[in-house]
């Protein structure tokens, strides 16, 4: 009897094959720019996606201070952080916590799409978010993605 025979393929940290991206981030919706960055660094793009292996690529964010939010979330939206201590709850605008570092505005973003888990602190250190065109990965020769015809 002549059948095809199928194997699932499970990739693991031998056979996962991991590039280095850059993406502009000039005049993207936060939101969407992070839902992308996010499926980048997670790997899911690829064929050979692992739920439980870092099988993502590693991203470079150029012109983190170019981002855009829609409508009046620049002060609208907080950023809320807890010193541990009773009463010590802080809280942060968009716009305060951009004026500070942009970066880290990108950054809180892509991190609230990754898992909340071992894997995601792993993928969270292949993020590297740049503020202005500049980066320092120069010798990877990262391979550029317009993200508008990204899926």
């Amino acid at each position: 009897m002549d059948t095809l025979s199928y194997k699932t393929i499970s990739a693991n940290k031998a056979t996962v094959n991991k590039q280095w991206v850059l993406v502009d981030a000039e005049g993207q919706a936060l939101g969407r720019l992070a839902s992308k960055v996010a499926k980048l660094l997670r790997g899911k793009h690829k064929p050979n996606f692992t739920p439980h292996v870092d099988c993502g690529d590693n991203v470079i964010i150029i012109n983190a201070e170019k981002i855009s939010l829609s409508g009046n979330k620049w002060n609208d939206k907080t950023y809320i952080r807890h010193t541990g201590y009773p009463g010590g709850q802080k809280s942060l605008t968009a716009t305060e916590l951009f004026g500070k570092d942009p970066a880290r505005v990108v950054e809180k973003s892509v991190k609230g799409m990754l898992p909340k888990n071992k894997l995601g602190a792993d993928l969270f250190r292949n993020l590297n978010v740049v503020v202005g065109s500049a980066h320092t990965h120069e010798a990877q020769k990262p391979k550029t993605i317009n993200l508008n015809e990204f899926k």
